[in-house]
């Protein structure tokens, strides 16, 4: 009966937001930093789609306990002498749909120009 009970629980997790690591940091170094305070379920490494460069920030996803506890230590604290920003990841917006782009001139006949 217990083992019933067990198989459905859920256990929720968090995404974090690690900003302004150093561009010569490892996926690998990130994780460890992050596991110090609990298990980490993945490490999204964050790379310009036209070099491929790492862009500085990265995503790491923990259970919600880890994850605050992570958040609470590490935000602010100096790593490779720059100071990390780590919080809650805010959900991604539509792209397509942001207002930097929503004022642009498409140009074309009788634009107005």
């Amino acid at each position: 009966m217990w083992k019933l009970v067990l198989e459905n629980v859920r256990v929720l997790n968090k995404k974090i937001y690690v900003g302004n690591l150093s561009y010569d940091s490892t996926e690998p170094q990130v994780r460890e930093l992050f596991e110090q305070h609990g298990k980490v379920e993945s490490v999204a490494w964050i790379t310009d789609r036209d070099t491929g460069r790492f862009r500085g920030f990265a995503f790491v996803e923990m259970e919600e306990s880890s994850a605050n506890a992570a958040i609470k230590s590490l935000n602010s604290q100096l790593i490779d002498g720059r100071e990390l920003r780590v919080n809650e990841a805010r959900p991604q917006t539509d792209r397509r749909s942001s207002d930097r782009n929503s004022n642009r001139n498409r140009g074309g006949y009788n634009s107005g120009w």
